[in-house]
Order: structure tokens, then C-alpha cells, then sequence
């Protein structure tokens, strides 16, 4: 298991291959700001992680969500203590029956409780059916989540002007997080972070 320490970008949370100094923005982010604050992930997508997520994805392993959600917590630590509320990446409803649960709002859930914050797995919901992201190029992971989520009118209320703290499994490429995170803005919060599991090194 490859754990993400500093140094690393403090927007993207993309660790450095040699310590910058404190505070350093890559150029990336630099030359294309994400919407979000800042991302943390716990640790890099590879071996036992990838694993751990197929597990808790795929095959029914809900249980290892509160191990994932401790080490979480340890990576995103400024996020928590920035955050007024959790919310999760939604699945489309077919999907969710299909999987019997949403694995990011598992996450989130056990955060959420570890942390002694709000959980918000009903405000958020995704209205599409999109196509799975694994195999899509940049451009094609963008043109799929696009229009996909939504916040009723009903639901505005639980993040207008609030620090919202987006959980997800996995920060592939960033087009699901940064998606999200337009909606979430549009919708009143007053600023967005991200937090996830397991970040995928450089496509």
C-alpha cells in the first residue's frame, strides 16, 4: 500500500516526486484550476488498494469501508476540519440496485461518523445513467458525467453557504469530482473540497 504524504500540491493533493517547500501549487493547477478547494486522497491506486476497492465496489465488502474511511480521515484532515457537511458521488438508482449500495455514500457515512459531521446522502443525486468511466480518455470522461448530477429545489437548503466535503472512491482523471463540484457551487455551497480513497496516477 503506497500512502500519500507530503509534499504534494496543495490544490490537487498529486504528490511531488521531491519536497518544494510548504504550500506549493503544481503547475497544473496552476494552469487550470480545478473548481474544487483542494483534494486529498489516502493512497495511490495500485496492488492492494485497487483491490480494496473492487472489493467494496463489486463484491459485497461494505465491511472494509471503515478501514478505507480511517485512513481517509488521516490523509484529509484539513478538508475535515474545514467541512460544515459530508456528501457523496450518487449512483443512478439502477446502478444502485444493481450494487445493493453506493460505496462512495459507505465511505462517507463512516467518515461522517468518525468525524462527528453532518451526512448528506440524499442531497445530491445523479439523473443519468452514465456509462462506467473505467477505459474513457479525459475528454470522453467529461462528455459522460456532463448534466449528470443534480440538487432539487427541496435539497438546496442542506448546503446553501455551507463547506462542503464531496466523498469519493477514486480521483481518476478529476471529470466526476469536478462536475460535482459545479453543481455543488451552482446550488449556494459556499466552497467544495474532495476527498477520496485512492488517487490514479498520471494517465
Amino acid at each position: 500500500m503506497q500512502f500519500i504524504d507530503q509534499p504534494y500540491c496543495e490544490v490537487t493533493g498529486r504528490p511531488f516526486a521531491y519536497e518544494l517547500g510548504d504550500g506549493i501549487v503544481s503547475a497544473d493547477a496552476i494552469a487550470d484550476p480545478p473548481p474544487y478547494k483542494r483534494a486529498r486522497s489516502a493512497v495511490i491506486y495500485d496492488g492492494i488498494a485497487r483491490h480494496m476497492v473492487h472489493q467494496l465496489k463489486f463484491n459485497d465488502r461494505a465491511d472494509l469501508a471503515n478501514l478505507m474511511a480511517a485512513w481517509m480521515i488521516r490523509a484529509g484532515r484539513d478538508c475535515l476540519n474545514d467541512a460544515d457537511c459530508l456528501v457523496p458521488v450518487p449512483l443512478h438508482r439502477w446502478r444502485l440496485i444493481r450494487r445493493k449500495y453506493n460505496q462512495s455514500a459507505e465511505l462517507a457515512r463512516a467518515i461522517a461518523r468518525k468525524a462527528d459531521l453532518p451526512f448528506l446522502p440524499s442531497t445530491f443525486t445523479r439523473l443519468r445513467h452514465t456509462k462506467p468511466q473505467v477505459g474513457l480518455g479525459t475528454r470522453a470522461r467529461l462528455d459522460n458525467v456532463k448534466g449528470a448530477f443534480d440538487i432539487s429545489e427541496e435539497r438546496v437548503s442542506d448546503i446553501m453557504g455551507k463547506r462542503v466535503l464531496l466523498i469519493d472512491d477514486v480521483f481518476t482523471t478529476g471529470a466526476t469530482v469536478n462536475t460535482a463540484t459545479k453543481v455543488l457551487l451552482r446550488a449556494g455551497a459556499s466552497e467544495v473540497s474532495v476527498l477520496t480513497f485512492a488517487l490514479v496516477g498520471r494517465q
